[in-house]
């Protein structure tokens, strides 16, 4: 399963520290940040997992996030 998310990550610090708190919840999971993208996409890649329990787990540590729904 793959979702994508647009987030406030303005630093590097801010994505280093998405990327740690999903990668602590999320063992074995692909998660990264492109701090380059103005949106500063989040991509999270792994096995079954709820899109709301990944916006609910950033929004409780200060990011906001927004689930991008995109069709293969």
């Amino acid at each position: 399963m793959v979702a994508v998310f647009k987030t406030n990550a303005e630093f590097p610090t801010d994505a280093m520290k998405i990327i740690e708190l999903l990668s602590g919840a999320y063992q074995g999971f692909t998660v990264s940040v492109d701090k380059e993208d103005e949106d500063r996409i989040l991509r999270v890649e792994g096995d079954v997992f709820d899109v709301e329990d990944i916006i609910i787990l950033l929004q409780y540590n200060g990011f906001n996030c927004v689930y991008l729904p995109f069709d293969w």
